[in-house]
């Protein structure tokens, strides 16, 4: 996926710009890149892999290059960033959290008007310096950044450093998030609000769909209000959050907890212990272990002092490497037991398949696995979650198609919670994982436990429906 910092401040940036952005670092394992700008020296910029090594010990070296009291960074899981741009709106760094569906398509287009692109990634169009070429089509940072929302199928927020402050503009539908912090002398935005508390900033907004500010150390201005649609991605909360982080002004570890507590109150299932498979299904274990009245217990552990997370790394077999070391289990405690684990998602199952063998190696007598979401039918066009290519890499599609003989036919039943298609689909996961029982959380749920109206969160990739085919802002303007 990917997240971003920047901060402008009445004195030197570089310590906060260098921890905030690392504070990013969880959502997202490729590259990192940070920039800031003096008035004497002007931008300096490095850009480097994490596909080796952590945030912290790549740039550490190099922080005592890096002058000014504004600056940018980014965690990237596509391609190189900073970019920087020389043009008629002046010269400036952009970073994105995007997910572009049509770049072929829009490059083809300026291309033909006689434009270029430059900056190449694995013989792949930079998708940040595509939206800097968009946005320099505008008379305006604003017009431009409209032209990028216009163009765009997918999604974008971005961060544009300028001579004169930080442009921050969130993606048109509000699918990934961003957060404004304030302190004494300074300002700081974020994709994740855990950026704030140790660098003393307090959060005073969230931007809103498509909203558009020009921040200064001294204050925020508006560049563009916020459009009245939204879609934000419910699988933040899910997933990809950072436990103590809020969108919208709503905790991420409350709504796991939240989801957890319900699926303990509605299980039937005999258990002797609760445990989450960290990080994102300890939420999750706490609630259930609440609502269901069973203790929980951490029967396996997460190793972090070197382990990063596994969802990002492009290839198959390394993904399966890290997530087989990084989870250490406990004997002790699964030896004779009968246990239920909580876990944020089954994408395609391997991972959790290899854990299922090694607790009944470790004497589990029974392992029972809770999702705190739907069952995920439907890859994601809007945000970079995976590394899948197709929809068949889920674990639900390649059931459905060795059920029907076509892996596209009847989802709509497939996504209905307790429909005979639904409730066979699970029964063979479980059946393939070697679990004794699988339940996962209804969107129902889900959508309570975050608290907004189902029209204002995406759920595309459990139930398959966008924004298109949500009803209660129809009486309003497209935007």
């Amino acid at each position: 996926m990917g997240g971003f910092f920047g901060t402008v401040q009445l004195q030197s940036c570089v310590n906060d710009l260098f921890y905030g952005t690392d504070y990013n670092s969880h959502l997202g394992t490729k590259r990192a890149g940070l920039v800031t700008f003096d008035e004497d020296k002007g931008f300096t910029r490095t850009i480097h892999s994490l596909e080796r090594d952590y945030f912290r010990s790549r740039f550490e070296p190099e922080l005592s290059g890096f002058l000014g009291n504004l600056g940018i960074g980014v965690i990237s899981d596509t391609d190189p960033q900073p970019i920087l741009i020389n043009s008629h709106l002046g010269r400036y760094a952009v970073v994105t959290v995007a997910k572009v569906n049509n770049l072929r398509e829009i490059a083809a287009e300026l291309l033909q008007k006689g434009m270029h692109l430059s900056e190449m990634s694995s013989n792949n169009i930079n998708q940040t310096e595509l939206i800097s070429v968009l946005i320099n089509m505008g008379s305006t940072f604003t017009e431009g950044i409209n032209l990028v929302y216009e163009k765009v199928k997918g999604s974008c927020s971005m961060l544009i450093l300028t001579e004169d402050g930080i442009i921050a503009a969130r993606d048109a539908l509000g699918r990934t998030p961003i957060t404004i912090g304030k302190k004494e002398g300074a300002y700081a935005v974020s994709s994740e609000s855990t950026s704030f508390p140790n660098l003393d900033y307090q959060i005073i907004k969230d931007l809103g769909p498509g909203e558009i500010v020009r921040i200064h150390a001294d204050g925020v201005e508006v560049l563009q209000q916020p459009f009245k649609r939204k879609q934000i991605c419910s699988f933040l909360w899910v997933y990809y959050g950072f436990p103590a982080s809020d969108y919208e002004g709503i905790n991420v570890e409350a709504v796991r907890e939240q989801c957890g507590k319900v699926m303990g109150e509605e299980d039937d299932v005999e258990a002797d212990l609760v445990c989450g498979i960290p990080d994102s299904g300890v939420g999750t274990a706490l609630g259930y272990s609440e609502g269901h009245h069973i203790p929980y217990k951490r029967a396996v552990l997460k190793y972090t002092p070197t382990w990063p997370r596994s969802f990002t790394p492009g290839n198959q077999l390394r993904r399966d490497l890290v997530a087989k070391m990084k989870l250490i289990p406990n004997g002790a405690l699964l030896k004779d037991s009968r246990i239920v684990f909580c876990d944020d998602s089954i994408v395609r199952g391997t991972q959790l398949k290899d854990n299922v063998k090694t607790f009944y190696d470790y004497g589990a007598k029974e392992v029972h696995v809770r999702i705190s979401c739907p069952p995920l039918v439907y890859g994601c066009p809007f945000i970079g979650f995976t590394a899948s290519k197709s929809d068949l890499e889920l674990i639900t599609r390649r059931i459905i198609r060795d059920i029907e003989g076509d892996p596209n036919k009847n989802l709509e039943q497939y996504s209905k919670t307790d429909s005979p298609e639904y409730n066979r689909m699970v029964e063979e996961i479980a059946k393939r994982l070697g679990l004794s029982t699988v339940k996962f959380n209804k969107i129902e749920t889900l959508v309570d436990a975050i608290g907004l109206p189902k029209c204002d969160i995406c759920t595309h990739c459990f139930d398959g429906t966008s924004f298109n085919y949500c009803k209660c802002h129809d009486s309003e303007d497209e935007k």
